[in-house]
């Protein structure tokens, strides 16, 4: 039987990678994005606040809204995963 650190250690771990997995594609869009975006205003001198932050939001919601339901599904069976643990921890 594992000890129960070395379960507490998986269950961190396991955290870390469902957070990186749910949050690790919008903000790599807004980082590209704000990229493309502040390397074409240095090109063409435009400093217009406007136009640095429309583009990434409009990118980060357009990701966000199209990975809505895995993001959900993931999230759900991460949920799932711990309330059985939970059980067997006798925590409920």
């Amino acid at each position: 039987m594992e000890t129960i650190d070395v379960r507490i250690v998986d269950l961190a771990r396991e955290l870390l990678l469902t957070t990186l997995a749910v949050a690790g594609p919008v903000l790599l869009v807004g980082l590209i994005v704000g990229v493309l975006v502040s390397l074409f205003q240095a090109l063409t001198s435009v400093q217009e606040q406007t136009m640095a932050l429309v583009p990434k939001m409009m990118a980060v919601m357009l990701v966000t809204l199209m990975l809505l339901a895995p993001a959900l599904q993931l999230l759900g069976d991460f949920t799932r995963r711990i309330l059985q643990q939970m059980v067997e921890f006798g925590l409920s």
